[in-house]
C-alpha cells in the first residue's frame, strides 16, 4: 500500500507535474509567498533584536527610524501573506481540482470493457481516486511547499542559534527529529487506515443509497426492512469509526508526549538564555532573538513533520488517483488494427469458451454459431444460460477466454474497438434510465441526431413512444426525472416526469432504433417489460423492422422468437439445438419441451391435472 522512496519521489513528481500544467502562474506566486511567510519570522525577529539593543544603547534617531521602518514594513507583509496565500490556494485547487477530474474520467472512458467495473479492489481505487483525486495533488504540492517554508523557518533560526550557542541550537535540533519520526510514522497509519476501511464505508455508501432510493422504497417500507438495513449501515459505520477512533487515540498520545518534550526543550533554553544574560554575555536583544530561535526552530521542525506527513498522506492517497489514471487498456488493442467490413457474410461465434476469471466456473463452453447476413437469430435458454454473457462478447465488453468472435472472418481482437460498437445497435435488458429529457434520453443512442429532432421522432414513433412523449408537458424537452428542477416559464421551476417500466423500456428501444443504419442489432428482451398489447406492437414493428438487417434476439418469451430465421437453444453454456421453429418442434428436443411449457400457462387446465404455468 505505502510506495517506497521510488515510488513516493514519482507521485510527487505526478502531483507537481498536473499542478503546473492546471496553474502554473497561480503556482509560482503561491511558492513565492509561502517561502516569504518562512522567512518572515527570523527577519522580524532579527529586526526586533536590532531595535531593542538600539534603544538601550541611545542609537541615533535615523537609525532607529530606519529600523522601525524595516519592522513595521516585515509586520505588514506578515500580515497580507496568509490572506493572499490563501486565495491563491483555493484558486490552485479548483483549477487543480478540474484538470483532474478531467484526466481521471478520461482516464476510465479509455476502459475498453467492464471487467473493471465488476473488480471490487479497483472500484476501491476508483471511489478512493474520485474523492481525493481533486485535492490530494494540491495537497502535495502544499505539503512540500509547507516543509520548504517551515525548513527555512527552522533554519533560518538555528543559524541564530549557532550565533549565540552551538550547543544550543544543536540540543534544539535534536529535540525536534522525534517529531518529525512520529509525524511520518502516523501518516502512513492514517493512509492504511484510508485503505483498510474502504470495504466498509462502501458497504454502508450501498446501504445509505437503498434507504435513500425511490426505486427500493417501495419494498422496503412494504416489507418493513428499514429497521434492518439502517441497522447494516450502521453497523458499517460503527466499524469505520472503531478503526479512526484508534487512530485518533495513538495521535493524541504522540502529540501530547512530543508537545511534553517541546515545552521541557523551551524551557530549559530559558533557563539557560537568562543565566547567560545576567552574566553579561548575551544582550537583551539576543535574548529576545534566542526565546524566539528556540520557538522558532521547535515550532519550524514540527511544522516540517506535520507537513511532511501531510504530503506524505496526500502522496498516498494521489497513489489511487494515479492507479486508475495509469492504468492499461484492460482489453488489449490490436498493435496494427484491421479495417472493419461492411458485414456481408455474417457473425460467427468460434469454439467460444469464457470465465469471469480463473476462479469463477465456465459460463460459455465451446460455444459455435452463425448470425448470417440478413438473417435474425434467436437465442433461447434458462436464466444463468448464458445468453447475456454472449451479449457481452459480441460487443467487446470482454474478449473470450478461448476461440473467437469473428465479423466476416476477422476476429475483433484484430479489430479498433470503437469501431466494433459504431456497427452494433443494441438494447441491453438492464437498460438506463438518463435523468435527461426524453429528447436526450433517445439521442444518447447516437448523439449526432442531437441536433436532429425528426430522427429523435422517427425513432420514438418506431418504437411507439411518440404519442406518451407528445402527451407530457413539454413534449420530447420534459424531463424524464425527480431528482433534478427544471426551469419553468416565469423564472420558477417544476419537477419532471417519472415513466413506468414499460415506457422506459420503449425509450430504450427507440435508443436503440436510432441506429437503425447499423451493421447489427442485437435485442435483449426488448419486450420483457411490456403488457400483452404492447408487446404484440413492439413485436410486430421489430418483425418489420428487421426484414432484411442482420439481429441477434434474445427472449424468454418463445412467441416472441418463432418467426427468427434461426433460433439457438443455449443450455449450460453450450448450443444444444439450431433451427427454424417448425424444425425445432419436430425434433422434440429442449426448445419443443420449452415452447410447450410456455405454451401450457396459456391453455385452461384439464380436470384432475395441476398448472405448470410456474415452471415456465
Amino acid at each position: 500500500m505505502s510506495p517506497g522512496p521510488r515510488a513516493g519521489l514519482e507521485h510527487g513528481l505526478a502531483a507537481c507535474s498536473l499542478a503546473t500544467a492546471a496553474a502554473t502562474g497561480t503556482l509560482a506566486l503561491y511558492a513565492l509567498l509561502t517561502l516569504t511567510a518562512g522567512g518572515l519570522p527570523v527577519a522580524l525577529a532579527w529586526l526586533t533584536k536590532v531595535l531593542l539593543d538600539s534603544l538601550l544603547h541611545d542609537a541615533p534617531a535615523g537609525t532607529l527610524a530606519v529600523v522601525g521602518t524595516g519592522l513595521a514594513g516585515a509586520g505588514l507583509v506578515a500580515a497580507l501573506v496568509p490572506q493572499t496565500a490563501q486565495y491563491l490556494r483555493a484558486e490552485m485547487d479548483r483549477r487543480v481540482g478540474l484538470l483532474a477530474q478531467d484526466r481521471l474520467f478520461a482516464a476510465v472512458e479509455r476502459f475498453s470493457g467492464i471487467g473493471r467495473f465488476e473488480d471490487p479492489e479497483f472500484l476501491d481505487h476508483l471511489r478512493l481516486a474520485q474523492q481525493t483525486g481533486r485535492t490530494s495533488p494540491s495537497q502535495a504540492v502544499d505539503g512540500l511547499l509547507g516543509v520548504a517554508r517551515s525548513l527555512l523557518t527552522a533554519f533560518g533560526f538555528v543559524g541564530s542559534l549557532v550565533l549565540l550557542s552551538p550547543l544550543m541550537a544543536t540540543l534544539v535540533m535534536l529535540a525536534g527529529l522525534p517529531a518529525l519520526a512520529a509525524e511520518i510514522a502516523l501518516s502512513r497509519r492514517r493512509a492504511r487506515v484510508f485503505w483498510d476501511v474502504g470495504p466498509a464505508e462502501r458497504r454502508e455508501f450501498f446501504y445509505t443509497n437503498l434507504l435513500s432510493d425511490i426505486e427500493a422504497a417501495k419494498e422496503i417500507r412494504l416489507f418493513g426492512t428499514g429497521a434492518f438495513l439502517r441497522g447494516r449501515m450502521l453497523a458499517e459505520r460503527r466499524t469505520t469509526n472503531a478503526a479512526k477512533r484508534r487512530l485518533d487515540r495513538k495521535e493524541l498520545v504522540t502529540q501530547a508526549g512530543l508537545g511534553f518534550l517541546t515545552a521541557l526543550m523551551a524551557g530549559g533554553g530559558l533557563l539557560w538564555a537568562v543565566r547567560e544574560a545576567r552574566t553579561g554575555a548575551l544582550s537583551v536583544g539576543d535574548v529576545t532573538v534566542f526565546i524566539a530561535a528556540v520557538a522558532g526552530v521547535q515550532s519550524g521542525l514540527v511544522a516540517t513533520a506535520r507537513e511532511m506527513a501531510r504530503s506524505h498522506q496526500a502522496l498516498l492517497m494521489f497513489d489511487h488517483y494515479l492507479v486508475v489514471t495509469s492504468a492499461g487498456p484492460d482489453l488489449p488493442p490490436p498493435p496494427d488494427p484491421r479495417p472493419l467490413p461492411a458485414l456481408a457474410g455474417g457473425l460467427r461465434l468460434q469454439d467460444v469458451w469464457f470465465r469471469y476469471s480463473d476462479t469463477h466456473p465456465w459460463v460459455l463452453r465451446g460455444v459455435d454459431l452463425h448470425v448470417p447476413h440478413g438473417k435474425t437469430l434467436a437465442l433461447v435458454g434458462l436464466n444463468g444460460a448464458g445468453k447475456s454473457t454472449l451479449v457481452k462478447l459480441i460487443c467487446r465488453l470482454y474478449d473470450p477466454t478461448r476461440g473467437a468472435v469473428l465479423w466476416d472472418g476477422v476476429d475483433f481482437r484484430d479489430v479498433d474497438v470503437k469501431e466494433i460498437r459504431e456497427r452494433i445497435s443494441v438494447v441491453f435488458q438492464d437498460y438506463m434510465e438518463y435523468d435527461m429529457t426524453a429528447a436526450e434520453n433517445i439521442a444518447l443512442g447516437d448523439l449526432t441526431a442531437l441536433s436532429d429532432p425528426r430522427r429523435i421522432r422517427a425513432a420514438a414513433e418506431r418504437a411507439g413512444m411518440h404519442p406518451t412523449l407528445m402527451g407530457l408537458s413539454r413534449g420530447y424537452d420534459t424531463l424524464l426525472s425527480r431528482m433534478f428542477f427544471m426551469e419553468a416559464k416565469g423564472g420558477g421551476t417544476e419537477t419532471g416526469v417519472l415513466l413506468s417500466g414499460g415506457q422506459w423500456q420503449r425509450l430504450a428501444l427507440a435508443r436503440a432504433l436510432l441506429r437503425d443504419d447499423r451493421d447489427l442489432m442485437i435485442l435483449d428482451e426488448p419486450s420483457a417489460g411490456l403488457d400483452a398489447q404492447a408487446e404484440e406492437e413492439i413485436h410486430s414493428a421489430l418483425v418489420r423492422h428487421r426484414q432484411g438487417h442482420t439481429s441477434l434476439l434474445i427472449s424468454h418469451r418463445l412467441g416472441a422468437v418463432r418467426d427468427a430465421d434461426i433460433i439457438a437453444v443455449l443450455r449450460d453454456g453450450r448450443v444444444v439445438e439450431q433451427g427454424d421453429h417448425a424444425s425445432l418442434m419436430a425434433a422434440r428436443g429442449e426448445y419443443a419441451r420449452l415452447f410447450a411449457l410456455q405454451a401450457s400457462g396459456y391453455r385452461p387446465a384439464e380436470p384432475g391435472t395441476t398448472s405448470v404455468t410456474g415452471a415456465a
